[in-house]
């Protein structure tokens, strides 16, 4: 259960829209707007009236099919895209691992992406100098860390990206899938070092297709489906009601 009853985070009626692109090419899009065709596209509404409190210490995991809008509420809470209606707070800093290699420049080193990647999370530079040896060591990748990270695998990605998100001490981290990348050793190494920070009171969200994962780790899960919240409720009783969903659909 959560550590305290204060919301860290807050969503008031919250929808997202975007916009999607039908034609593949200009020439199509050009036709498709002189001669009105709806081919040109379509708006989508990701997410659709999402009321919601998190408390600091929550440990959420987020799950629904494909499209459901899992990725659109995390990058509601990182700030990476703002609602189309509705409000939200956010009460805290977020180390966001939303999206592999977000935030990394390809042409810089694995070091020298360590200071952009904290910078971009509002990190002051003496606190990133106190803890690059900690990322470093954490990372695994001390022969690769003065090379381009260009020349880095998915899984060494993941190393650095999740040794920046929980070595700069931020209040909420969110997670996108993420794990799912890199060997099975250094995931087990992933959820041990995220069993401390949930200890310690951090705020963790979690999405993910691994439902074993989910239902091991999270106390409480939000399913989205259509953009909409289907039941927000303890672990148990979500996992259930999203697995007979499923079934129903084979």
């Amino acid at each position: 259960m959560s550590s305290s009853s204060i919301p860290i985070i807050q969503f008031d009626n919250v929808s997202k829209k975007y916009f999607k692109q039908g034609q593949k090419t200009f020439k199509e899009l050009l036709h498709g707007i002189f001669f009105r065709n709806e081919s040109v596209g379509q708006f989508i509404w990701a997410l659709k009236n999402i009321t919601l409190s998190i408390n600091k210490g929550d440990i959420i995991g987020i799950i629904g099919p494909n499209g459901s809008g899992k990725s659109t509420f995390l990058k509601v809470i990182a700030g990476v895209t703002q609602p189309t209606v509705g409000k939200y707070v956010v009460n805290g800093s977020i180390a966001p691992l939303i999206e592999l290699g977000a935030g990394f420049h390809p042409e810089l080193t694995g070091r020298e992406n360590i200071y952009l990647n904290s910078a971009i999370m509002g990190i002051a530079k003496n606190k990133i100098e106190n803890k690059v040896e900690d990322i470093i060591k954490y990372s695994e990748l001390r022969k690769f860390i003065d090379s381009p990270i260009k020349y880095y695998s998915s899984g060494m990605y993941l190393r650095l990206a999740f040794s920046v998100a929980i070595n700069v001490d931020a209040d909420i981290i969110l997670i996108d899938e993420i794990l799912a990348v890199g060997d099975e050793r250094f995931q087990e190494k992933c959820f041990k070092k995220l069993n401390n920070l949930k200890k310690e009171g951090k705020t963790i969200i979690f999405v993910s297709h691994n439902i074993h994962q989910v239902k091991d780790f999270c106390e409480r899960v939000i399913y989205l489906k259509n953009g909409k919240i289907a039941l927000d409720d303890i672990t148990t009783k979500v996992v259930r009601k999203y697995s007979r969903d499923m079934e129903a659909k084979l």
